[in-house]
C-alpha cells in the first residue's frame, strides 16, 4: 500500500516544483525529501520522476497519482472531522493565519470569543502575508487562514485547499488632495515590498488608468503607509481595514477597486469542530466591523455604521 506521507512529499513537489522547496515548506532536509520519494517509487513500481541533473520532473504516471493523493488527503481530513465531532469539548491547538491588518479588527474579536466558549483550545496566531498563507496550509503549519485577492490580483485555486467568502472592502487612494487617481501618474507612490499582493495591485491598478507608478517607497503596514503620506512622501491605495486612523492632511478617496479576503482551510477540514469554531467566530468579527465607507471627507477618526 502506498504511503501516505510520501504521497504529501509528491503532492508538494508537484506544487513547488523543487525538492528543496518541498524540504523548506515541510521541514525536511533535501535528501530526505529524496529518500522518500524514492521509496514511494519503488512502492509505485512505476518510474515518478525524471531527473535531469538537478532538476526533477514529474512523469504521467506521477501526475495522475497526485490526483488520487488529493482525494485521499482530503478524505482522510473529512475522517478526522467526524471523530472529532464525538468530543465532548474541543481541545488541542488551532492555528490561524492571517496578514497584519486583519489581526487588530478581525483577529482580537474572534481570539476573545474562540478563548470563551472553547478554553481548552490552545490559540495560535500567525501574521503572514496571505500569498504565502496557501503553502502553510499545505504543510499543516496553519489550520485556517485568511487569504486575499484584489479586482486586479485575482486569486489561483489551490489544489488541496477550500475556500469561502469571507470580507469585501473598499480601497482608497490616499493622498494630500482629493484628486483623480490619473492626477498622480507623476507621483511618487508608496506600496507594499516586492512579491506582495499590495505591491502586485498598485502596479496593475496604475497600468490599467495608463501609467506605471515610480514606487519610492516601501511599506507593509498600512499605518506606516499612512504617515508617508501624511510627510508628503507620496501617494497610495489603502484598503478599508488598514485605516485605523486618519491623518488631518491625508485625504481617502473611494476607488471602485475592492480587495476581496476568504477563509481557506484543507479540503475536508471544514466541517471539524475546531475549524467550525474558528470560522463561526472570524465571521462574527467580520460582521461587527467599524469601516470607514460612510466617512464624509475631513474627518479622522472612522464612524460606526
Amino acid at each position: 500500500m502506498l504511503d501516505v506521507r510520501r504521497l504529501r512529499l509528491l503532492r508538494e513537489l508537484a506544487r513547488r516544483g523543487t525538492i528543496a522547496g518541498v524540504a523548506e515548506a515541510l521541514s525536511y532536509t533535501p535528501s530526505a525529501v529524496s529518500q522518500q520519494l524514492s521509496a514511494l517509487e519503488r512502492q509505485a513500481g512505476v518510474p515518478l520522476l525524471e531527473r535531469t541533473g538537478r532538476s526533477v520532473a514529474l512523469t504521467p504516471a506521477a501526475l495522475r497519482l497526485v490526483e488520487h493523493a488529493d482525494t485521499v488527503l482530503a478524505v482522510l481530513e473529512q475522517a478526522a472531522a467526524e471523530l472529532a465531532t464525538a468530543r465532548t469539548e474541543l481541545t488541542g491547538t488551532l492555528r490561524i493565519g492571517a496578514f497584519p491588518s486583519a489581526v487588530h479588527a478581525i483577529l482580537s474579536p474572534a481570539l476573545v470569543t474562540l478563548s470563551r466558549e472553547h478554553p481548552g483550545l490552545e490559540l495560535s496566531i500567525t501574521e503572514l502575508d496571505p500569498a504565502r498563507a496557501p503553502s502553510a496550509l499545505h504543510a499543516e503549519s496553519l489550520d485556517i487562514a485568511l487569504v486575499q485577492e484584489y479586482d486586479y490580483v485575482p486569486r489561483d485555486p489551490e489544489i488541496g485547499l477550500d475556500t469561502e467568502e469571507f470580507l469585501t472592502e473598499t480601497v482608497y487612494l490616499a493622498a494630500p488632495n482629493a484628486e483623480p487617481l490619473t492626477a498622480h501618474r507623476n507621483s511618487p507612490w508608496i506600496a507594499g515590498t516586492p512579491g506582495t499582493l499590495c505591491n502586485t495591485m498598485t502596479q496593475r491598478a496604475c497600468q490599467a488608468s495608463g501609467f506605471t507608478p515610480h514606487i519610492r517607497h516601501h511599506a507593509d503596514d498600512f499605518g506606516t503607509v499612512l504617515a508617508l503620506v501624511a510627510a508628503g512622501q507620496g501617494v497610495a491605495f489603502v484598503p478599508e481595514l488598514g485605516v485605523q486612523t486618519i491623518p488631518p492632511t491625508v485625504h481617502l478617496t473611494p476607488l471602485p477597486t475592492r480587495r476581496r479576503t476568504h477563509l481557506a482551510y484543507r479540503r475536508g477540514h471544514r466541517d471539524h469542530p475546531v475549524i467550525a469554531a474558528a470560522r463561526a467566530a472570524l465571521h462574527s468579527a467580520a460582521r461587527s466591523l467599524n469601516t470607514i465607507a460612510a466617512m464624509p471627507p475631513g474627518l479622522n477618526h472612522p464612524v460606526r455604521k
